[in-house]
């Protein structure tokens, strides 16, 4: 594939730096707003944000079952922050009735590490990268639970985050054609999770 197309989830969270990214790495990246644009897309990027309101545009904008379906056809899709969310499976500490598109055999808990004023960014060990990845926290998950195919890609090292319990937690993962970190790895313009997506999007 000579250049993929990368559709960015664009109706609410961080769109622009993921936007930037994926062109600095040779993608074509689109902004997707509407099932006509997710139809044209290789790969695609739920980034940060809220998840519950993320959830609900989509089904405004009529692009929650589209989405859906790609996952289950085998799209390959990157999911930050809230995004990780939207991919889990199964949620702890959720709002009443909130859904997701789920794919990813994990249990996620929501704003695990605390509040906005807890956020906080360091160095994690990334499998397959030679060097840490810089990653920025904001309200993060933390994955709790994972099924048998799921691969862990990063942990919080001892001492990283101040949240009870924080250490060892997992904030990344992979299974098949789906990716998803806890934290922010658009941020502060390191491309090598986005490269590795991509890698992933042109093995298929």
């Amino acid at each position: 594939m000579s250049q993929p197309t990368v559709g960015v989830f664009a109706l609410q969270g961080d769109v622009r730096e993921h936007l930037h990214l994926l062109e600095s790495q040779g993608a074509r990246a689109l902004a997707v707003r509407r099932p006509a644009e997710l139809d044209l897309c290789d790969g695609l990027v739920l980034p940060g944000g809220e998840s519950t309101t993320m959830a609900k545009l989509a089904r405004t904008f009529d692009l929650f079952d589209p989405i859906r379906k790609r996952l289950v056809d085998g799209m390959p899709t990157l999911g930050t922050c809230a995004g990780m969310i939207l991919l889990a499976d199964r949620i702890l500490d959720g709002i009443e009735g909130q859904e997701t598109f789920g794919g990813l055999d994990v249990t996620v808990r929501r704003n695990a590490f605390g509040r906005q004023v807890d956020s906080f960014e360091g160095p994690i060990a990334y499998e397959g990268l030679d060097e840490p990845v810089h990653a920025v926290f904001i309200r993060a998950p933390w994955v709790e639970e994972i099924g048998v195919e799921v691969e862990v890609m990063a942990r919080v090292a001892d001492g990283a985050a101040t949240a009870p319990g924080a250490a060892g937690r997992i904030v990344a993962v992979r299974q098949g054609h789906l990716m998803a970190t806890s934290f922010h790895p658009e941020v502060g313009g390191d491309a090598r999770v986005h490269r590795q997506f991509l890698d992933l999007i042109e093995q298929r």
